[in-house]
């Protein structure tokens, strides 16, 4: 099957030098490319973040209305700069 790809002109340059090289093609060098990354998407699990919430009743009354500003310095508070 025939299709049209864009390709920046340095990275084809670049492309061109390897095949040239490797006695290959830019065609099997992009085929290659394809299937590596294909591959490699199929193997790696889909992200999933853990559960990190803590037991508890939300925010404490007198942070229940506070920016997040006034939250984080609160955190940190007494921990360095």
């Amino acid at each position: 099957m025939k299709t049209t790809v864009e390709i920046p002109g340095s990275l084809l340059e670049e492309a061109r030098k390897v095949a040239s090289r490797e006695g290959r093609t830019v065609r099997a060098l992009v085929e290659e490319g394809l299937r590596r990354i294909l591959t490699e998407r199929k193997r790696a699990p889909a992200f999933k973040l853990r559960k990190a919430s803590f037991r508890g009743n939300g925010l404490q009354p007198d942070m229940a209305d506070a920016s997040w500003e006034r939250i984080r310095d609160t955190t940190y508070e007494g921990r360095g700069a």
